[in-house]
């Protein structure tokens, strides 16, 4: 496991939009495929969204169409776009290559007028 660390997170508007970065490091970071997943308060971990090694992606119904998952195999950074952000996105959002794998510490998501 590399190390990782997300960042972006905060507080904005129903309707707004944030970006997320996940920071990582090692020399084995372009073979893995990378997921985002969320966890409001009370509710399991929810995988929100994935990407490939070949650049295939995936996401959760609850997700599609309002956030894209892309990587920079240079920079070793994994990125979640959110727009058109709603209350139920409130959530800490952690990325991870497996979740039986350690987790970081998640940055905040709060979706508030």
């Amino acid at each position: 496991q590399v190390p990782l660390v997300e960042s972006g997170g905060g507080l904005v508007q129903p309707g707004g939009s944030l970006r997320l970065s996940c920071a990582a490091s090692g020399t084995l970071f372009s073979i893995y495929t990378m997921g985002w997943y969320r966890q409001a308060p009370g509710k399991q971990r929810e995988l929100v969204a994935s990407i490939f090694n070949n650049g295939r992606t995936r996401y959760a119904d609850s997700v599609e169409g309002r956030f894209t998952i892309s990587r920079n195999n240079v920079q070793k950074t994994v990125y979640l776009q959110m727009n058109s952000l709603k209350p139920e996105d409130t959530a800490v959002y952690y990325c991870n290559k497996d979740p039986a794998l350690p987790w970081g510490q998640g940055t905040q998501v709060t979706v508030s007028s």
